[in-house]
């Protein structure tokens, strides 16, 4: 008798337990409740692949802005030329770019025309064209240039490169390359061209120069 009556306890207690939960989840607006996740500790990942990976993502360089052309600086070192040798024996290559990151690595961390030594040549030419008459694309082509007071040309030839390297002229495909050459008195700068016949190509690449540099209000430009 007592046990049935324990029994009969039990049973209702645990009803009332069941029925309170439910009012619980209609009140609260809840679903069957879920049971808590454990947990999980993740194994077998290889911490040091890991870092090996994120330092590698980081490392990686920054995208490249390419040029239409690749182009190629050559120096003419006043100190290494000989009279007795032919013209243009002592040039050397420096340093070709092809994208717009190299270029201004390069132009950052040479010497600018004024801190040139005098009789210095510096050339930026198309790649594998070289800055000399006998070159075959350079044989029958003309040059046109411009004359600065000492020391006053670091800008224009900037600007210059510019021009050339973005593809600033109209007869583009005429252009070989641009010097500078840095003389006692004053430094000129020079466009090279390939084919002097073309004389539309060459004024109008003559016309965009002129342009370029004028519109730096230069007092020292001489034409």
């Amino acid at each position: 008798m007592v046990e049935e009556t324990e029994k009969s306890a039990s049973t209702a207690i645990k009803e009332e337990a069941e029925n309170l939960t439910s009012m619980m989840k209609n009140h609260l607006n809840l679903g069957e409740v879920e049971p808590e996740a454990e947990e999980v500790e993740i194994v077998g990942g290889d911490p040091n692949h890991d870092a090996k990976a994120m330092a590698a993502a980081a490392a990686a360089p920054p995208p490249r802005h390419p040029l239409e052309h690749s182009w190629t600086f050559w120096f003419d070192n006043p100190s290494a030329k000989n009279k007795q040798a032919a013209w243009g024996s002592s040039i050397r290559p420096i340093f070709t770019f092809s994208s717009v990151e190299d270029f201004w690595s390069v132009y950052n961390n040479v010497h600018h025309p004024s801190k040139l030594a005098v009789g210095a040549d510096f050339h930026c030419f198309k790649n594998k064209i070289e800055p000399k008459w006998e070159d075959p694309v350079c044989a029958n082509g003309g040059k046109w240039t411009v004359n600065f007071s000492r020391g006053k040309s670091d800008t224009a030839w900037l600007y210059t490169l510019l021009a050339m390297i973005g593809e600033q002229f109209d007869y583009g495909d005429e252009i070989c390359g641009a010097v500078v050459n840095v003389r006692a008195r004053q430094e000129k700068i020079s466009i090279w061209t390939k084919n002097a016949a073309n004389e539309v190509a060459q004024a109008l690449c003559w016309i965009k120069l002129l342009q370029r540099l004028k519109s730096q209000k230069y007092s020292s430009l001489n034409l």
